[in-house]
């Protein structure tokens, strides 16, 4: 199968107004403003997922210091681009990139992709019914 996709982290790419929009009308995205959500992007390692026609299909950023963790935020998938299989694609990616590789602990709170981050080595974290991590740090 070819590939119809391509992951950039490149932020001149990315649609922010598609973004904001999804966000915005999302469970946890409280109505964030378009302000806020470039705010927000500045402020992050982003990943953008795209059709070779440079249409965004997906985003997801990720708050980190670079070198001990990292808090994945706002991964989505534009609603017309759903159960394609976008989203682990852009996760798969994500955790393979050398930045995101070499960070100690990963963790994201999620309602309903627990599924999605289970097969990718999260677990939840103590009886949260949100919080999941990835812990590679070994502690003495």
């Amino acid at each position: 199968m070819e590939q119809n996709y391509f992951i950039s982290t490149d932020k001149n790419l990315l649609n922010v107004d598609a973004i904001q929009q999804f966000i915005a009308n999302s469970y946890w995205g409280d109505n964030r403003t378009l302000e806020e959500v470039k705010i927000t992007i500045e402020n992050s390692y982003c990943f953008g997922i795209y059709t070779l026609k440079n249409e965004q299909i997906g985003f997801a950023r990720v708050v980190t210091d670079y070198i001990y963790f990292g808090y994945f935020m706002d991964v989505i998938i534009l609603d017309k681009f759903q159960g394609q299989g976008y989203g682990k694609i852009l996760v798969k990616e994500i955790l393979e990139d050398a930045t995101i590789k070499k960070l100690k602990t990963l963790a994201l709170k999620t309602k309903d992709a627990h599924l999605l981050y289970e097969r990718f080595g999260f677990n939840k974290i103590g009886d949260s019914p949100l919080w999941m991590s990835v812990d590679k740090q070994i502690l003495d």
